[in-house]
């Protein structure tokens, strides 16, 4: 029986329309001046474009001057100003938001011993020291040398004094170490000089270690990330360039969240392992150097390491403007506070964009003018640098309530990388919203050309449903985006400025994680005008913007059909043969990709239908839960037992070379030369059968509601 349409009649939709002023009442706080809403209440075209005009750059640069004025290394006294700071704009009379509040997590930290600073030495036979590293960077511009400035070290290294003849590892790769062996170079007792890049770093210390090297040195090479420039007249201060002296300070523990309370908030009662039994943390002393010093080391190498793990209270900011028709629908807009440094770049540029907006919007809703028709959470995640511990311990936290109600999740972390162009990564029903928000913002200093035409300049592919577009990149684990695409399934993106990549083969902006990070920086190399930083808080404005006050959601499930059907035909012309040589057939997971797609289009079809009619607010709350809820249906927290947090069964990281299904491209991988019906195959076929039964689901999530 098609009951919905039951609910159509004058009785139904009076009833409705009272139940949407109802839920819309009790979510406005009392004495708000905001006009009665209407359960249609929808996206204001005018509404959007004042809110774009009134994002100021000359106010973004002044948050960021005041934001990166003391370096504010997670959990301290800087860090704690800083929650003050958020709070303290949040609760404005004039530009606050309806409530802010902080959280305070008890979580795992690590940090070099004050007392016994960390040291790597070049020594003599004897024991002699013939030359010794720097143990901070130099003090260029008077702000490297203050007393809050950590020194340069590995998070999470475990402490120890090993001492070897130095091996140069390259990348530090398994591969790297393999082909050392192949060479006849004795790893056993050696230090391993490498440089970043390559794989991740906590991943340099477990190669080495399965070769027996007893320590790791890790170090920035010019090559990658100066373009090869390494002079001091070439490098910073005199241009954006990492100065010889420079060292990327940075996490080296594999997972994320807090270590000692894996799956659970950080809370008081929650239940902690012994840190002795800890995994994910480096096996061996390991320790970051510059490039000036990379260079000199040779023959015998001395590294001491005094890191110390320490438990410490770590804050998540939240703040809250409650929806007026659905309050129950959460739209995430979110970016961690601590740096290693002053982190002007990362992450305080994201954070000063988010000031701005959240002062735009905040001042509007005091005035009594907007309120937005789903309810909208600001957060300022504390220890990200750590391994993402203030979101994830967050998402653990409130694991049901976010799965039942957040709509998605917008990350801006270092919202400018350089002043080139848009770079944008996300899942792709979002990419229809950040297309259309970038249509109708002009690119800074560019004569009327549009953030979308500038960016399809730079990063485009040829669309098979579209032709020429904007390349959106996917999302692996580098931010706060991560716990809630991987763990939680809400739909997430990442907006940012970034480089022109023929112009510079930087890796990243190159006084990253570095002492050098700094607001001069920013305001004479990276952004002058800061007219980059004002058009990524025009974009994820306008994306913040749509999906909270859209009527229908706007997430376009069909886009998924792209990349599913991408990933059949890798899977088809790389995987095909072998897998029929083992008797596995890709024909379900063909007919699986087909249900999606139908389902998808079908869907497309009823919500076109019904924008051009009058539509039933219960029919419009059922579509966009499936909108919403679409993305959960690729979790599967079995799939990958090895990974921790890695649910998502299309975007689990990937170590095959096969660009596929993650779990298929791995599992094929590890099986490659094994014997037919070996453990490894089997797995093969359980992978195939889980993305089978994902795509399934999720074209079943996608049909009609009532069509069970």
């Amino acid at each position: 029986m098609k009951w919905v349409n039951v609910l159509g009649g004058i009785v139904g939709a009076a009833a409705l329309l009272g139940l949407g002023i109802i839920l819309g009442h009790f979510a406005i706080p009392k004495g708000s001046d905001v006009p009665t809403p209407s359960i249609f209440q929808d996206l204001d075209l005018e509404i959007l474009e004042s809110i774009m005009q009134q994002l100021d750059a000359s106010r973004i640069r002044e948050n960021l001057r005041e934001l990166s004025r003391e370096p504010h290394l997670a959990s301290s006294p800087q860090d704690e100003a800083l929650v003050q700071l958020l709070l303290q704009r949040w609760r404005d009379p004039e530009s606050g938001l309806d409530s802010a509040e902080a959280s305070t997590y008890e979580v795992l930290l690590s940090f070099p011993s004050r007392e016994q600073p960390n040291r790597v030495a070049v020594v003599s036979p004897t024991g002699n020291v013939l030359f010794s590293c720097r143990q901070s960077e130099q003090n260029l511009t008077g702000e490297q040398g203050g007393p809050d400035v950590v020194p340069p070290y590995a998070a999470y290294a475990p402490p120890g004094t090993p001492q070897g003849l130095l091996v140069y590892a390259n990348q530090g790769t398994e591969e790297d170490f393999m082909k050392l062996q192949a060479q006849g170079i004795k790893l056993e007792g050696t230090i391993a000089l490498t440089r970043y890049g390559g794989t991740g770093r906590g991943a340099k210390a477990v190669n080495a270690a399965k070769h027996g090297v007893a320590g790791v040195l890790v170090y920035t090479d010019p090559a990658d990330i100066n373009d090869g420039q390494s002079s001091t007249n070439e490098t910073f201060p005199n241009s954006w360039r990492l100065p010889p002296s420079g060292v990327e300070r940075g996490s080296y523990y594999e997972y994320f969240g807090d270590p000692l309370t894996p799956y659970l908030p950080a809370n008081p009662s929650s239940f902690r392992l012994d840190p002795d039994n800890v995994s994910g943390f480096p096996p061996i002393p390991t320790q970051p150097i510059g490039f000036e010093d990379a260079k000199i080391l040779l023959c015998q190498v001395n590294v001491s390491v005094y890191n110390r793990l320490e438990l410490r209270n770590s804050s998540n900011v939240l703040g809250i403007i409650r929806g007026a028709v659905e309050p129950d629908r959460y739209v995430l807009y979110g970016n961690h506070r601590d740096s290693w440094v002053h982190g002007a770049v990362d992450p305080s540029s994201g954070t000063a964009v988010l000031l701005e907006l959240s002062r735009v919007l905040g001042t509007l809703l005091k005035k009594g003018t907007w309120r937005p028709r789903r309810s909208i959470v600001f957060a300022s995640w504390g220890a990200e640098e750590f391994g993402l511990i203030g979101s994830t311990e967050f998402t653990e936290e409130f694991f049901s309530k976010l799965q039942e109600r957040a709509v998605a999740y917008i990350n801006v972390d270092i919202s400018v990388f350089a002043n080139a162009t848009l770079r944008a990564q996300g899942t792709p029903p979002v990419q229809s919203v950040i297309f259309a928000a970038s249509k109708q913002i002009p690119a800074p200093s560019l004569g009327g050309l549009s953030i979308y035409d500038n960016w399809i300049r730079y990063f485009n592919r040829s669309s098979p449903v579209y032709g020429l577009v904007p390349s959106l990149g996917s999302l692996g684990a580098g931010s706060d985006y991560a716990p809630f695409i991987h763990f939680l399934g809400i739909s997430s993106m990442d907006i940012a400025y970034t480089y022109d990549r023929s112009k510079t083969s930087a890796r990243i902006y190159p006084t990253y994680h570095t002492a050098f990070d700094t607001f001069g920086y920013v305001d004479k190399f990276v952004d002058p005008g800061f007219s980059s930083h004002q058009a990524v808080a025009r974009t994820a404005g306008s994306v913040l913007l749509r999906l909270s006050d859209s009527l229908f959601l706007p997430l376009n499930v069909s886009d998924y059909g792209e990349t599913l059907r991408s990933f059949l035909q890798a899977a088809q012309q790389n995987l095909g043969v072998l897998l029929e040589q083992h008797s596995i057939s890709l024909v379900p997971l063909v007919t699986a990709v087909e249900k999606f797609e139908g389902a998808a289009g079908a869907l497309d079809q009823r919500i076109s239908a019904l924008q051009k009619a009058t539509p039933d607010p219960l029919q419009v709350r059922m579509l966009n839960d499936q909108l919403m809820l679409l993305e959960r249906t690729f979790l599967n927290p079995r799939a990958f037992p090895e990974e921790r947090y890695y649910s998502h069964v299309l975007w689990a990281p990937r170590t095959g070379s096969v660009a596929t299904f993650p779990g298929l491209a791995n599992a094929c991988s590890r099986a490659m030369n094994t014997s037919l019906g070996s453990p490894a195959w089997a797995e093969v076929q359980r992978q195939l059968s889980i993305l089978v039964v994902a795509l399934e689901g999720a074209a079943a999530t996608l049909r009609p509601v009532a069509d069970f």
